[in-house]
């Protein structure tokens, strides 16, 4: 994470823990903002997220489709079922990440189908 002029990372709002239930918050814009621990029900669509703490956040039931996230804190965050349409990953830390019951239709590691990184698998473990 990029650090600000005083030395902190997150040098804007402190509102970790903050419970965000059934809110509409389509085109919402989050920058330098510790949300470590919040918790998302809601519509995010076309959000941003700059420079912000995910940290431990929770994101169940969420529409996130055409958001951006720009040098995101994510460790240890959950994120369930969830609209991810569109979804573009790039210079990102996956380390022990658990992806389960999702469409990967599409979806494209490196420019490889996943259906195809599958089947490569399935031929070379039968």
């Amino acid at each position: 994470m990029s650090e600000s002029n005083d030395g902190t990372a997150f040098d804007g709002p402190q509102m970790q823990g903050t419970h965000y239930k059934r809110a509409n918050m389509t085109d919402v814009n989050f920058d330098g903002v510790n949300l470590a621990n919040a918790r998302f029900f809601a519509v995010l669509n076309n959000a941003t997220f700059t420079d912000t703490n995910l940290s431990e956040a929770d994101f169940d039931d969420v529409n996130l489709s055409k958001s951006r996230f720009n040098n995101i804190n994510f460790s240890g965050s959950s994120i369930t079922n969830a609209n991810l349409s569109k979804l573009k990953i790039s210079g990102v830390t996956l380390a022990d990440t658990e992806i389960t019951n999702a469409d990967l239709t599409g979806m494209r590691i490196n420019g490889i189908l996943v259906a195809d990184l599958f089947e490569a698998y399935e031929k070379l473990n039968s």
